[in-house]
């Protein structure tokens, strides 16, 4: 390079303030050579939750990408070099092994950061465990939700010892005492819901990361008859392949990372998490029908809105939440409450090529019908588009599947985590229906609701999908439950 290395500084993978660890770069949109200013997007990245576009933070020439499209990057790390104008002082260039060499021995400094998301301060070493004593929960009351802060529980008793591992994995050292285990969050919420400690696994990820498989293999180890045979070494993750493997037999082997890897895990720990229910109805929405095709005609909702069964649904399941408030909630497992929830912030599922994502409507119980149709709009459009960010898929409390649109009657949806309803809505269809004593063709839809049984009881279900369903059968209860 012709340029002095002190004129050349480094764009670090950024901080996104989620708690993340890693993302893959997607697409680069800058070459060694070209020229990039303050603000201009060089890159596109996705993490766990979203794909979303890096913009560079300086003005100069591209030296190096350290990277290429497909790899998936640690935070803080490397990723691009550019030569800056000037002899302002500069990060020093390194090459990516080097940095590779820092992210086990992280230095203190400052992450950048992305626009509207805000740094995270201080060192990036990893911080001290909380001690085992800790004082009773406190709680605040804000705006009529409670919210309770208090210390992370007391681990458990050391649990049994495990069985004899491959001489690999026991020479992997364990976390230092009295530092936080390196764990994905998906894997910290599974060793949580299996009531395990990530201090007394031992690591087989990359830089002493504790994997899904080590957790695993840890609580069969635990938990086995003494007879049985020695659990299987885990594999680590680095072993899975870095894109798609086409065997001889012709089968097609993917690796699932980004918002695939994150949505089957949370789907999983949902499942095996919160119990369960489902109830059904079928509803004649013939009515509803007829009212969506006169806003559509009168454009009275306003222009480039969008008008469909969905909107008048959410906003019948939004009015049957005013009248439940109760299924407006989230379990609090740590301090063993229910916390009922003053927003109803909805989610709609969305289906995407990289995977089905949840984000949500703020607020949206206290919109007007235009006020709603106007926010569904937008966020089915930028879901199309794959630009939706990560803190809109944040503090969602109830969501809606609408898959009709895939021509099934209805389903029982798995609920979003730290949620504890969701609504599936079916294909509007035409059937043969008992109407004013007469059978005769009407447009009829199946909702079904799933709820957590452990906050929503089979009479709040009920109640909270029968209300849903006669406002879709009778749109004129829009108002009058208002």
């Amino acid at each position: 390079m012709s340029t002095a290395v002190s004129n050349v500084r480094q764009f670090k993978m950024p901080d996104v303030g989620e708690g993340l660890t890693e993302a893959e770069i997607l697409k680069w949109y800058v070459q060694p050579g070209d020229t990039v200013t303050d603000g201009q997007i060089v890159c596109e990245v996705e993490t766990a939750k979203a794909a979303v576009e890096l913009p560079i933070p300086f003005d100069g020439v591209v030296q190096e990408l350290f990277f290429s499209e497909g790899t998936t990057v640690d935070v803080g790390m490397a990723i691009i070099s550019v030569a800056v104008a000037g002899g302002a002082p500069a990060e020093e260039a390194a090459a990516p092994a080097a940095a590779a060499a820092s992210a086990e021995e992280p230095e203190p400094e400052r992450r950048e950061v992305l626009v509207g998301y805000g740094p995270r301060s201080g060192s990036s070493r990893r911080r001290a465990r909380k001690p085992a004593a800790a004082p009773a929960p406190t709680v605040v009351q804000s705006g009529g939700e409670a919210t309770y802060y208090a210390p992370a529980p007391a681990p458990a008793a050391a649990p049994a010892p495990a069985a004899p591992e491959a001489p690999a994995l026991a020479a992997r050292a364990a976390p230092v005492s009295g530092e936080r285990p390196l764990a994905k969050p998906p894997v910290r919420k599974l060793a949580k819901d299996l009531g395990v400690d990530l201090a007394v696994i031992t690591p087989t990820g990359p830089h002493g990361t504790v994997t899904r498989e080590d957790v695993h293999a840890h609580v069969a180890a635990t938990t086995a008859p003494a007879a049985s045979a020695p659990v299987a070494a885990p594999v680590a993750e680095a072993a899975v392949p870095a894109a798609p493997v086409v065997s001889a037999d012709g089968d097609t082997r993917v690796p699932i990372k980004g918002v695939r890897k994150a949505t089957a895990a949370a789907m999983v720990a949902s499942a095996f998490t919160a119990p369960h229910v489902t109830e059904w109805v079928q509803v004649d929405v013939t009515r509803t029908m007829r009212l969506v095709a006169k806003l559509k005609e009168t454009g009275e909702l306003g222009a480039g809105v969008r008008v469909g069964p969905l909107l008048l649904v959410a906003k019948a399941l939004l009015i049957a939440i005013r009248r439940h408030p109760e299924v407006n909630a989230s379990w609090d497992e740590a301090n063993q409450e229910i916390v009922y929830k003053r927003s109803v912030n909805l989610g709609i599922a969305a289906a995407t090529p990289r995977g089905l994502i949840v984000p949500n409507i703020k607020d949206a119980g206290s919109m007007t019908l235009p006020d709603l149709a106007q926010a569904l709009t937008g966020l089915i459009e930028v879901a199309r588009e794959g630009k939706t960010s990560p803190a809109a898929m944040q503090g969602g409390t109830v969501t809606i599947t609408n898959v009709g649109v895939f021509g099934v009657d209805s389903g029982t949806p798995i609920l979003n985590p730290g949620e504890a309803a969701i609504l599936a809505f079916g294909q509007v269809r035409e059937l043969p229906w008992v109407h004013k004593g007469r059978v005769v063709p009407r447009l009829v839809t199946t909702l079904a609701l799933s709820f957590d049984h452990r906050m929503v009881d089979g009479e709040l279900g009920s109640k909270v999908l029968a209300d849903t369903a006669a406002i879709l059968a009778d749109p004129k209860k829009l108002i009058s439950w208002q």
